[in-house]
């Protein structure tokens, strides 16, 4: 939803500019000075091999209004310099529309992930993959690995800030400020969106019988200003082998909006690598954000 008080109001400017703040610090740091790689370093390498230290190749899903690229500046090479192999796709475009992607039908988009994982799959060798989407990326696989076989490919699902069970078109509307000249796509026929509206037929049939799939671990990842998928314990997943987690409870001081925690937030990012290897897991702190 869109801010309706000047106290939402000064938490959408605050949360971008504490990740601003947070990555600040980091890059003032050395640890900083190595995750600024392009994809060249690794990402969407299909020469790398997964080791034994981490087995599945990562398969990022952007947002809305989002590609392969521009989502993930941040955290593919965070990934990359930790030692997995990280790809990623756009997904979900429009005839004639460039860079801004997700706003095709989310049943096709599922059928463009079908694909590119078992293309990731093919060139690593590895028998599953593992998926970390933001946004509508979060939210997308769940058709996948639910009525396109996925679960049998798929080890683990992190969504962050995903839109689970929907949201508004306002919600959908707030992301607009941060895509310049997106706002003219909702002028053309945009089923991506529509798709994501609380109670369409898309999410009704999605979420029915369930939310999740027997085989897959799930993490949701959130933040209690979230201005997009409101409200926010909407995005939580319920079912077995399921972790929500609200990233406030793990540093109060992270003030990521929807947009901040996908792009720059790695105290977030700490949260997806312990969702990634769960047997390496170490606490996420206010202070991962230098780790």
């Amino acid at each position: 939803m869109l801010p309706r008080n000047p106290r939402s109001s000064w938490k959408r400017v605050l949360g971008p500019l504490a990740a601003a703040l947070l990555a600040a610090v980091v890059t003032a740091g050395p640890a900083a000075a190595q995750t600024q790689s392009a994809p060249s370093s690794g990402w969407n390498d299909y020469t790398c091999r997964p080791s034994a230290a981490h087995p599945r190749p990562v398969v990022l899903v952007h947002g809305t209004f989002g590609n392969s690229v521009d989502n993930w500046l941040a955290l593919a090479p965070y990934l990359v310099n930790r030692g997995y192999c990280v790809f990623s796709l756009d997904y979900g475009q429009l005839p004639g529309v460039p860079l801004f992607n997700g706003l095709g039908p989310i049943d096709k988009s599922a059928e463009q992930l079908d694909r590119f994982v078992d293309e990731v799959l093919a060139a690593t060798g590895a028998p599953k993959a593992d998926l970390v989407g933001h946004s509508q990326g979060g939210m997308m696989p769940r058709w996948y690995l639910k009525f396109l076989g996925g679960a049998a490919k798929v080890n683990a699902l992190v969504g962050i800030a995903p839109d689970n069970h929907g949201t508004t078109l306002d919600g959908l509307t707030a992301l607009l400020p941060y895509f310049p000249g997106a706002a003219d796509l909702l002028k053309r026929a945009t089923p991506g969106l529509t798709d994501q509206v609380a109670g369409s037929p898309f999410l009704t049939k999605l979420n029915a019988g369930g939310d999740t799939v027997p085989g897959v671990h799930y993490t949701v990842i959130s933040s209690q200003y979230d201005e997009v998928v409101t409200p926010y314990r909407s995005q939580f997943l319920s079912g077995p082998d399921v972790h929500n987690v609200l990233i406030q409870d793990k540093c109060l001081l992270d003030l990521s909006e929807h947009v901040a925690i996908g792009l720059t937030d790695r105290i977030a990012y700490h949260e997806v690598v312990n969702a990634l290897d769960p047997a390496h897991a170490t606490p996420t702190t206010c202070a991962s954000v230098i780790g």
